[in-house]
């Protein structure tokens, strides 16, 4: 029997990918490991390898196609012994075979599910049996996977604004996402199925001696936030001709909505800090002069300002513990060490690649970390366990001139911190005027996670770091 293949998630929160390139054509043998096509993500284009040995017979979904959701099937593989031209594909094209009535279940665990490097899975499954996942929005009869009763149902953002826009309960909804998370498709599957529904909650009867119209319900509050302009009312301010349209990509997409989301739900608050710069520009002298050579005569690590500020960025959060933590919808993760991401920008967005363990690490292993995910961050080569999670980031735009700025918190981050450009300023020491060079950051916190005092505890513990520099070196 044929082994489907189906579009991997290749990232916890991928729901829908683009399948850039087909590496093997109809015909081709194949044999685990090797490289069947190339998938675009919003973030990276990643390589899709085979699990399974034998023909490729159907190609069902061709190079070039966008928007593949997750878990539609994308090719068949004939098996060992099976004649791959008799190979038929499902009456439902490119989407995954729905499970018959009394056909058997199948494993769905985690753990038989094969996963990729970067979290993701890619089942490959007999075409005779239901893959992974159910129809979307389907309810087996008294076997769906709904979340226990007062149990946690794991779905993404987008699918819970839906669904509270549209009524559904979610623990009625059957994910067919990664490990059987409910992804914008189920939901909006069950609303067409007219599944899920919430229970409307059965009005009390009044007090005796209530009239009816004072034991009334409160008007229903707006289902979501105004989303703006639409497409036509834009173009309405503006002569033809004027402007070029850009369609979106997948990370302006990406960016434009998980930006949106998270200045919409987390509450930021903003603290600014100058930090003189003398000691440590001394510092960072004395330790590139010093660096050793390879065999070709170059350095082994040229310090940036940069490196210095994810390093003191890291300890500052080990300093202040209760800071190194993230929003988690009904609790707060606090972590044993600092993950610092770094916004990088390429072309058409950015990447924020994060150093792991920033607190434990020298600054010529940042260093030199950073340079690799830069330049791999701009051939978009960088894999989703790279530039996912994180406790805070660092976005530097003092190359560009800019003194001051605030950023926005990159979900599920907490913090992020926003620097300057170093400049000569006149101040005050010992009362009399002294010219040093000082740098303006701004640390832009999620007001859940971090109360005024807290915030101001670690930007402090920053500037300090900053300030003495030789602390980072012991």
């Amino acid at each position: 029997m044929p082994i489907n293949v189906l579009m991997p998630a290749l990232s916890p929160t991928m729901e829908k990918g683009n399948l850039a390139k087909w590496l093997k054509k109809e015909g081709d043998a194949v044999k685990s490991g090797d490289v069947l096509a190339e998938i675009e993500t919003d973030k990276a284009t990643m390589e899709v390898e085979a699990i399974d040995e034998g023909v490729l017979a159907k190609i069902l979904v061709p190079e070039g196609t966008a928007d593949v959701p997750v878990n539609d099937l994308i090719a068949l593989i004939a098996a060992e012994g099976e004649d791959p031209g008799s190979v038929q594909a499902p009456s439902g094209g490119g989407a995954a075979p729905a499970a018959a009535k009394d056909a058997p279940k199948t494993d769905a665990s985690p753990a038989s599910q094969n996963t990729t490097p970067g979290g993701g899975h890619m089942s490959y499954e007999r075409v005779n049996e239901a893959p992974g996942g159910a129809v979307p929005g389907a309810r087996s009869d008294g076997a769906a996977q709904a979340a226990p009763a007062g149990g946690r149902v794991f779905a993404s953002p987008l699918a819970r604004r839906i669904a509270k826009q549209e009524g559904i309960d979610l623990a009625g909804v059957q994910g067919s996402g990664p490990h059987g998370r409910v992804i914008e498709r189920d939901v909006r599957a069950a609303a067409a199925n007219g599944t899920g529904k919430a229970a409307a909650a059965k009005p009390a009867e009044p007090p005796a001696g209530k009239t009816a119209a004072a034991a009334a319900p409160a008007p229903k509050a707006a289902a979501s936030a105004p989303s703006g302009l639409s497409l036509d009312q834009v173009r309405g301010f503006f002569d033809k001709g004027a402007y070029e349209e850009v369609p979106l990509d997948g990370m302006r997409k990406t960016i434009a909505k998980r930006l949106t989301e998270a200045m919409q739900v987390a509450p930021h608050f903003y603290l600014t800090v100058d930090c003189e710069l003398d000691a440590l520009m001394r510092l960072r002298e004395q330790l590139n002069s010093s660096a050793g050579k390879d065999k070709d005569g170059k350095p082994l690590f040229k310090l940036s300002v940069n490196d210095f500020v994810i390093k003191a960025m890291g300890l500052a959060l080990m300093r202040v513990p209760a800071a190194n933590a993230v929003w988690a919808e009904d609790r707060i993760l606090r972590f044993n060490n600092a993950e610092v991401g770094v916004a990088v920008a390429i072309d058409g967005g950015l990447f924020t690649p994060v150093i792991r363990r920033a607190d434990q690490k020298t600054l010529s292993t940042i260093s030199n970390e950073m340079k690799d995910f830069a330049a791999r961050a701009r051939a978009k080569k960088l894999k989703p366990e790279e530039y996912q999670g994180g406790v805070t980031s660092v976005s530097n735009l003092g190359m560009f001139g800019i003194k001051h700025f605030t950023a926005v918190i990159n979900p599920p981050q907490s913090t992020i911190l926003a620097v300057g450009a170093g400049e000569k300023r006149m101040v005050v020491k010992g009362d009399a005027p002294a010219v040093v060079q000082v740098m303006t950051c701004t640390l832009s916190c999620d007001h859940r996670v971090l109360d005024g005092a807290l915030g101001a505890e670690l930007i402090a513990a920053f500037k300090s770091l900053i300030e003495n520099p030789m602390g980072m070196l012991v």
